[in-house]
C-alpha cells in the first residue's frame, strides 16, 4: 500500500466523513452524531433483488448503453476483487498509447498534501478573488476584524462560501457577475473572545447578516490573469437571513407556513445555509437550502424528528434573540426553510423567491437540464445519512427574450410541475452484496432504477401521488413522503450534475460510515460498502436519454478511496494512474464533459481538493488532482471554464481547537490576521486553456 501522508491539521476518524467536531457543531447541528432521522423500514434495493430483471433484459428494455462500473468496499479488504479485466485492459492499452491525458486533463497532478495553502499544478497561476468581509455595497466599509457590525456585514461579502456561478455582464467587456453561496457561520473563527454559551446580540446579528447571498461583479486582468471584485457596482447585492423572501408554488398561503408574523404563509424573513445550487437557462440562480434544522430549537413533533430538528437549545443560540427560531413559540417558522431559493442577479430590487414544488428536504444541489420541447427538469441530493435523490419535472416551457412578460413566465416555471423520488434496483441476487467489496457474479454494480412520482403541482391546485399525505403534506414533509413511496435510501446524496455533452447525470455520494453498522441499513448494490468511509459516484443514464423520463439504467462510475486498496475503482481505468480521492461533494463540468470532483472531509491524511475525471472516451475514469485547499478547509463551488477554474474555500480553520486566539491556519493574509473564507481564481501562466 501507498504511504499515506499523516494527519496533519486533519479531522480524527472519530467524526464521520473526517469532520472536525466544529465542523459537525457549525455546519450541520452534529447531525452525524444524532439519531439517523431516517427510521422508516420501507425497501432496500437488496430487499427487491429477487423481482428485478436480468442484466441484459434491463439494459434492452432501457434502450440505453451504460459502460461498466464496478466494485467497492471496505478499505483493507484483501481477498475484494479487481474490476472487470476486460474493461481495464482496454483502458491500460489506451494509456499506453496516448500518454498526454484526456483533453481538459493535461495538466500534472498535484500530490496529495497538508499544506496550510491552496495548490496548483505546474505552470498555473492563483489569486484570491474575494475574502470574508470585503465591501461590495456602497456606503459598506472596509474589514475590520476587530471593529464588526450588522450594519457593516449585511454590505459585505459574507461568510464560508459554498456554490458560485458566473454569469455573462452584456456590454461590459472582461467583466462577469459572481454569485456565491453563505453557507454558515463559524463564530469562534469571527469573533475575538466567543463565548458560545452566551453569544451577544450584536454577534448574533452579525451572523445574521453573514448568511446568505452575494452577488458581486468581477473583472479580469488580461495581462496577469487575475480575476478581482469590483465593488460597488450597481449589481453587486446582498442577500440575508432577515431579507424579504416570497413563498411560491403549491403551499404559498398553506395553514402550514402561517406565523404570527406573517399570517398570509408568503412572505420568509431569509435563507439559511445554502449549500450547492444551479444556474438556469433564463439566467437566475438557484441555491438549496440545507441543514436548515440546526437553528431552530425546542421542537417535540415526530415530524420535526424526522428533519433532525433538537428537543433543546440550538448551538448558536438565536432562539434568545428573535422567537421565530423557537419552534414552542412560532411551531410554523420551520417549515417556511429547506427549499431551492431562486435569485434573480441581473435586478437587484427583485425579490427571491423559495420553490416549494420542489419540495422541503436538506437541499444540495439544483441543476437544471431541459426536455426536448422546452420544460426544465432540476435534480437535487437530501444531504442525509440514509437519504434520497429527487428530481422536478415542470409542466411549464420556458420562454426566450428579455422582456418582463418573459422574465416573470420564466420566474414561475418551478412553481408547477411533478416532483420525483429515486427508486433504484440492483440486478444481481442479494446474497452477493455483502458490504465487503467483492464484487457480484456479473462483475458490475449496476442495475434500474424508477422515479416515483410524488405530488403534481398545477395553476389549479395540486395532487398527492402518495397514500395518506395530501398535496402540501408532501411537499413541506417531502422526506415522509419518499419514506412512504420505498424510495432507496443512500450514502450521503449531496451535488447531482447532469453532463451537457452526454445527457448523463452524475450523483455525488459523500459518505455513510454508519451504513451496516448495528442495525442501520446494510449494504446494497448501489451503497456497497459498510462503514463507507469514501464515498462514491453514481452515474444515471435516463430511458432514450430524456430527462423527464420515468426510467433510467444506473451504474457505479467511482469508487472512491485509496487506489491502490482493490476495494476502489475508476470506470475501468488503471488504477496506478489515477489520484486517491476520498468524500465527494460538489461536482461540476468542463466544456469537454470531464466531470470535476471537489471534496469534504477526505480520509486519505491529505487535504480536501479538487479532481477532475474523464466521463467517455479511451481514457475514461482517469482521475487527476487539480488543487488541495488549506488547513481545515472544504473545496466548494467549482466553477470550470475554458482558461478559467474557480473555487469557493470554504471554512479554512476550522480545527478542533481553534478559535480567534489560537487560529489553525494563517490563509489567506498570513500570521497576524483573521483566517477568512474566499474564493480563488486559478488559470494557466501561458494564457492558454486549462488542461488543452
Amino acid at each position: 500500500m501507498r504511504k499515506l501522508l499523516p494527519l496533519i491539521g486533519t479531522p480524527s476518524d472519530s467524526h464521520p466523513g473526517g469532520r472536525s467536531a466544529m465542523t459537525c457543531r457549525f455546519r450541520c447541528g452534529d447531525a452525524c452524531f444524532h439519531e439517523v432521522p431516517n427510521t422508516s423500514s420501507n425497501e432496500y434495493v437488496g430487499d427487491v433483488i429477487a423481482g428485478a430483471l436480468s442484466r441484459r433484459s434491463m439494459m434492452r428494455a432501457a434502450a440505453v448503453v451504460t459502460v461498466a462500473a464496478a466494485g467497492a468496499g471496505a478499505v483493507g479488504v484483501a481477498q475484494a476483487p479487481q474490476a472487470a479485466a476486460v474493461p481495464a485492459a482496454a483502458a491500460r492499452e489506451a494509456a499506453r498509447s496516448k500518454g498526454k491525458g484526456a483533453r481538459g486533463l493535461r495538466f500534472a497532478p498535484v500530490a496529495p498534501n497538508t499544506a496550510d495553502a491552496v495548490t496548483v499544478p505546474d505552470g498555473y497561476r492563483q489569486n484570491v478573488v474575494i475574502r470574508w468581509g470585503e465591501p461590495i455595497l456602497r456606503g459598506a466599509p472596509a474589514f475590520d476584524p476587530e471593529k464588526q457590525s450588522a450594519k457593516a456585514q449585511a454590505g459585505q461579502f459574507g461568510y464560508n462560501c459554498d456554490f458560485l456561478a458566473l454569469l455573462p455582464l452584456p456590454g461590459e467587456r472582461g467583466r462577469q457577475l459572481l454569485v456565491a453561496n453563505h453557507e454558515y457561520t463559524d463564530e469562534v473563527l469571527m469573533f475575538r473572545g466567543y463565548d458560545a454559551a452566551n453569544p451577544t446580540r450584536e454577534q448574533v446579528e452579525i451572523a445574521w447578516a453573514a448568511h446568505g447571498l452575494s452577488a458581486v461583479v468581477v473583472e479580469e486582468d488580461r495581462r496577469s490573469g487575475r480575476l478581482t471584485a469590483v465593488s460597488r457596482h450597481q449589481l453587486n447585492r446582498r442577500v440575508t437571513a432577515t431579507t424579504e423572501f416570497r413563498l411560491t408554488g403549491p403551499v404559498a398561503g398553506s395553514d402550514l407556513v402561517k406565523t404570527s408574523a406573517d399570517p398570509s404563509g408568503t412572505k420568509v424573513l431569509g435563507t439559511l445555509n445554502n449549500c450547492s445550487g444551479g444556474v438556469t437557462p433564463w439566467g437566475t440562480t438557484l441555491h438549496g437550502e440545507e441543514n436548515f434544522n440546526q437553528y431552530f430549537a425546542n421542537s417535540s413533533r415526530a415530524t420535526d424528528k424526522r428533519y433532525g430538528i433538537g428537543t433543546g437549545a440550538t448551538e448558536r443560540k438565536w432562539e434568545r434573540f428573535d422567537k421565530r427560531f423557537d419552534v414552542a413559540q412560532e411551531p410554523n417558522e420551520v417549515h417556511r426553510f429547506g427549499y431551492v431559493v431562486e435569485f434573480d442577479p441581473y435586478d437587484p430590487a427583485s425579490t427571491p423567491r423559495k420553490h416549494t414544488a420542489l419540495g422541503r428536504f436538506k437541499h444540495e444541489a439544483a441543476t437544471v437540464r431541459l426536455t426536448h420541447d422546452g420544460r426544465p427538469v432540476v435534480y437535487s441530493g437530501d444531504d442525509e445519512r440514509f437519504d434520497y435523490f429527487y428530481k422536478f419535472v415542470s409542466s411549464k416551457r420556458m420562454k426566450h427574450g428579455t422582456s418582463r412578460s418573459v422574465r416573470e413566465h420564466n420566474l414561475s416555471l418551478l412553481d408547477e410541475g411533478t416532483l420525483y423520488v429515486a427508486k433504484l434496483t440492483g440486478d444481481s441476487p442479494a446474497i452477493e452484496i455483502d458490504g465487503t467489496g467483492k464484487l457480484p457474479n456479473d462483475g458490475e454494480f449496476d442495475g434500474s432504477g424508477q422515479w416515483i412520482p410524488l405530488a403534481t403541482a398545477t395553476a389549479k391546485g395540486a395532487v398527492s401521488h402518495v397514500e395518506g399525505m395530501t398535496a402540501e403534506e408532501v411537499f413541506v414533509f417531502t422526506r415522509l413522503a419518499g419514506d412512504k413511496v420505498g424510495a432507496t435510501k443512500m450514502d450521503r446524496p449531496e451535488d447531482i450534475e447532469p453532463n451537457p455533452v452526454t445527457g448523463k447525470v452524475y450523483v455525488a455520494l459523500t459518505n455513510n460510515s454508519n451504513r451496516g453498522v448495528g442495525a442501520n441499513p446494510k449494504a446494497d448494490e448501489a451503497n456497497p460498502r459498510h462503514a463507507n468511509k469514501h464515498g462514491h459516484v453514481l452515474e444515471l443514464t435516463e430511458r432514450w436519454n430524456r430527462p423527464e423520463s420515468t426510467a433510467f439504467a444506473w451504474s457505479l462510475f467511482l469508487v472512491a478511496g485509496d487506489p491502490e486498496d482493490p476495494a476502489t475503482y475508476f470506470a475501468g481505468f488503471p488504477k496506478e494512474g489515477v489520484s486517491p480521492i476520498s468524500c465527494p461533494d460538489n461536482v461540476a463540468f468542463d466544456p469537454y464533459g470531464n466531470l470535476w470532483i471537489s471534496t469534504d472531509g477526505a480520509q486519505l491524511g491529505s487535504h480536501d481538493g479538487l479532481f477532475g475525471v474523464a466521463t467517455r472516451g479511451e481514457r475514461r475514469g482517469e482521475l487527476k488532482q487539480f488543487l488541495t485547499v488549506p488547513k481545515g478547509a472544504e473545496t466548494c463551488g467549482p466553477i470550470i471554464q475554458e482558461r478559467r477554474v474557480l473555487v469557493a474555500v470554504q471554512h479554512p480553520g476550522e480545527i478542533d481547537g481553534a478559535s480567534v486566539e489560537k487560529p489553525a491556519s494563517t490563509w489567506p493574509d498570513g500570521p497576524g490576521s483573521y483566517v477568512r473564507p474566499a474564493v480563488v481564481s486559478v488559470w494557466r501562466a501561458d494564457g492558454c486553456d486549462i488542461g488543452v
